[in-house]
């Protein structure tokens, strides 16, 4: 058990570092094709590794009403998050696209109320859920005049819509609990995003992949994505969930923000200031209050329905 638990943490550590390093990598491969290429070639080739790796493992094949169940989660949460996540980094600097990335929690708290069970509004939550936001917006404020921009407007825009997708996704992940692996059932939301990601990119996008005018650059932003951000990293992820309590799994949505604006800042030169500092970690603390004000409301709902 001992072992388990370690191997746990060490697993959130793995999460809570790389995670944060996708959205560089990001910004870097945004600059040599479009963002929902890259997303498609990424995810495809993650869940093709996954699936392939079950597969030969003796697994077989999911059932068709589980398989459509994986498609539509893997629409919202991979097409729909990170393939407009991705986009966005063509516009915005990947730091900002990390704070408001780190709002989800939040949007799932939301969606949760709504669709799953009524969670108490206390006082934390109320409280969490004005600073998470509130932090954001003191982060404009260091962007005012790139809001005038309508490229900057439009990435903002992708990243918003980038957090409801995923918080629908989390939402209907939990209320489906589908009966499969969980890794194997990433594999395949992973591959079934990507290739629709790819079918769009090419087909509404005008988009054409040439491998032999890929960069090294390129091709390292890529292949990290790929092997770290998504089969290391998810399965790192899939391991901590269910393995430690979720309060403590959902800490690396706190870490992932500030190691993504961090390495902006250092490698990108993306701009940091004190003001921006401390707003993110206003966002930081919300989040947490959210998180930790829906943990409570969920574990007095279970120890009620034991009653």
């Amino acid at each position: 058990m001992r072992k388990s638990h370690t191997n746990a943490y060490i697993a959130l550590a793995i999460v809570s570092i790389f995670w944060g390093t996708t959205y560089l990598a990001s910004s870097v491969g945004v600059r040599y094709i479009h963002g929902m290429m890259l997303a498609g070639l990424r995810q495809s080739s993650a869940g093709f590794l996954i699936i392939g790796f079950f597969l030969l493992k003796g697994h077989k094949l999911p059932e068709k009403i589980v398989l459509s169940k994986l498609f539509v989660i893997g629409l919202l949460m991979l097409c729909g998050s990170n393939g407009l996540f991705t986009w966005a980094m063509q516009y915005i600097p990947s730091g900002l696209g990390a704070i408001i990335a780190a709002t989800v929690p939040i949007w799932i708290t939301l969606f949760s109320y709504f669709l799953v069970q009524r969670t108490r509004l206390s006082l934390q939550l109320i409280i969490g859920m004005i600073l998470g936001f509130g932090g954001v917006a003191g982060i404009f404020y260091n962007y005012l005049s790139s809001l005038v921009n309508p490229d900057f407007q439009f990435g903002i825009f992708l990243s918003f819509c980038a957090c409801i997708f995923w918080a629908l996704g989390s939402v209907l992940t939990a209320k489906w609990a589908l009966n499969v692996n969980y890794l194997y059932g990433a594999g395949f939301q992973m591959f079934f995003s990507g290739v629709v990601m790819l079918i769009i990119a090419t087909l509404f996008m005008g988009q054409h992949l040439d491998a032999g005018s890929f960069t090294i650059e390129l091709w390292e932003s890529l292949l990290y994505l790929v092997l770290v951000g998504s089969v290391l990293s998810y399965s790192a992820y899939v391991f901590a969930l269910n393995n430690l309590p979720p309060a403590q799994a959902s800490v690396y949505a706190y870490i992932n923000p500030i190691v993504a604006v961090l390495l902006g800042w250092l490698l990108l030169h993306e701009k940091l200031t004190w003001l921006m500092g401390l707003c993110s970690l206003v966002t930081v603390g919300g989040v947490f209050l959210v998180n930790n004000a829906f943990n409570k409301s969920k574990q007095a709902y279970l120890a009620a329905a034991k009653q």
